[in-house]
């Protein structure tokens, strides 16, 4: 395993190492080394380079997953640029309020993608942002001789800013959390300890790459010399078939993909549709308990790897292969980076005891270094420099944690607090549900009432309130964590990370709203 401390140092040697091994195969047929990969990214830095990107140099970019995103990640890394990566969905409002708070002096986009004018979206910003300037991929971006770079400069991995991701903003104005390259890299190792990945593994790449877990995947590959399956946009029909076709043996990266996968395995019959498969990483969204299982016994492999993180901590706890089935579907893992450290506090700010609920902080090494908007700081961390995640959770006697909440999605019902998450992952085992989402909606007398919203794995046999009860009881739920309504939808609106947007969930079915 090979683990500098600097991602440009990372690519380089991965390139020395090994020059001709497999980096990537994308759905056009391209396939690449990791030669191939160092030499494409040097060119590409020499052509950023004489467009005025320098060290520190602050470049926002949006790209479809790809060979040029991959090579533009590497390219910022050797020029000493900070990257701020903008997820596609990013529309006017948030890219210009990225564009604003990071003081970016580059945008690069695309022409278009998914039919969309990201064109004419960045030459319409730039008119309004003083000194900032365009690069528009149409098709490629500039390249030069790498002989006229100059040498890679000096700087401390794990302080100097690097990387600037934006969480997804469900409610909010997104937020800049800063990452250094000791932020992202030391979270990519362990996870690539955790996948076991070999030098003959294969990855699906099928989420954006613009997301913090892109960076994380990359560097999980180069550090153990495995290579990528690149998807720029997940199609079931056909990027199932090309995963198969060319060995997918680690399939990611949460409850959209996985459902899918099982989709497709249904059709096919007894047949595995990834005859490699090792495991199924997943994390960034709802755990559903029943996809481990299903998943397992299914399809093949070793279930579902689950991974706990946020943008502010890439990965708090993860699982391992060879954690017992019961710990990868119910829990996310252990706490197994070195240096992390999490706390599990009541709401007094007193340590929970093992196995009893709390709010989970973490100080770990790749905790983001606070964000660009220092005001958000103070409310974020504790005075010993813990991060107050928002979810609730706990940590057994094993060691082994639990999300069971979050503070923002407690149902407070007659005064109790109800977990949603609690709820969710008790109705995925019941075999008529899909997808779940429990949301808490305005109610007289109770003052929020608890609504299950289903999608329903057969829509002409869907759950019934009256089943959904008896399900409910029989699973020993508290009474008054029952849902008082049930209400049935095609599919659940998501985020670009995967996460239920309940906001728009709460507006469908608030009865009260005007």
């Amino acid at each position: 395993m090979i683990r500098p401390d600097k991602l440009w140092q990372l690519v380089d040697a991965r390139a020395d190492a090994t020059p001709d091994a497999f980096f990537g195969l994308d759905e056009s047929g391209r396939t690449r080394t990791f030669r191939d990969y160092r030499d494409d990214s040097l060119r590409l830095a020499a052509g950023l380079a004489a467009r005025g990107v320098a060290a520190d140099t602050v470049v926002s970019w949006i790209l479809p997953t790809g060979f040029q995103a991959l090579d533009l990640i590497a390219a910022l890394s050797r020029l000493g640029a900070v990257q701020n990566p903008i997820l596609p969905i990013y529309r006017r409002r948030e890219v210009e309020f990225c564009l604003r708070q990071t003081g970016a002096r580059c945008l690069i986009v695309p022409k278009q993608y998914r039919g969309f004018d990201y064109a004419a979206l960045a030459h319409d910003l730039a008119e309004e942002i003083h000194g900032l300037s365009v690069l528009v991929a149409d098709p490629d971006l500039p390249l030069a001789d790498p002989r006229e770079l100059s040498p890679a400069i000096a700087y401390d991995p794990a302080e100097t800013l690097r990387w600037i991701y934006y969480t997804s903003g469900t409610t909010a104005d997104p937020k800049g959390a800063r990452h250094t390259d000791a932020t992202v890299l030391q979270p990519s190792y362990g996870l690539a300890e955790a996948m076991d990945l070999r030098p003959e593994d294969r990855i699906a790449m099928v989420f954006p790459v613009t997301h913090l877990g892109g960076a994380n995947s990359l560097i999980a590959a180069l550090s153990r010399g495995c290579g990528h399956l690149i998807i720029e946009q997940f199609d079931p029909p056909v990027s199932i078939p090309f995963l198969a076709a060319h060995g997918v043996t680690h399939a990611g990266a949460g409850p959209v993909f996985h459902k899918a996968y099982l989709e497709a395995q249904r059709t096919a019959g007894d047949t595995s549709i990834f005859p490699r498969i090792r495991l199924f990483q997943g994390g960034g969204a709802q755990k559903n308990p029943q996809l481990h299982f299903d998943l397992k016994r299914e399809i093949g492999g070793s279930g579902l790897l689950p991974v706990y993180g946020m943008t502010e901590c890439p990965i708090i706890s993860l699982g391992r292969l060879g954690d017992a089935d019961d710990k990868l579907a119910f829990t996310e893992g252990r706490v197994n980076l070195p240096g992390t450290e999490l706390r599990v506090l009541r709401d007094d700010g007193s340590l929970a005891a093992p196995g009893e609920d709390g709010e989970i902080f973490v100080r770990a090494p790749q905790l983001c270094r606070g964000y660009i908007d220092s005001s958000l700081d103070a409310a974020a961390f504790d005075a010993e420099g813990f991060f107050r995640s928002g979810d609730l959770g706990r940590v057994d006697a094993e060691g082994f944690v639990s999300i069971t909440g979050r503070l923002k999605d407690v149902i407070i019902r007659k005064g109790e607090n109800i977990s949603a998450i609690e709820i969710e992952n008790l109705l995925t085992l019941h075999p008529a549900v899909a997808d779940v989402a429990v949301i808490g909606l305005p109610d007289e007398e109770r003052g929020e009432r608890c609504c299950a919203v289903v999608v329903a794995r057969d829509p002409a046999q869907p759950l019934t309130f009256d089943a959904m009860v008896a399900f409910l009881r029989d699973q020993e739920l508290m009474l008054q964590k029952i849902p008082e309504q049930l209400e049935i939808v095609a599919e659940l609106p998501r985020n670009p990370s995967g996460k239920v947007v309940k906001p728009k969930l709460r507006a469908q079915f608030d009865e009260t709203a005007a």
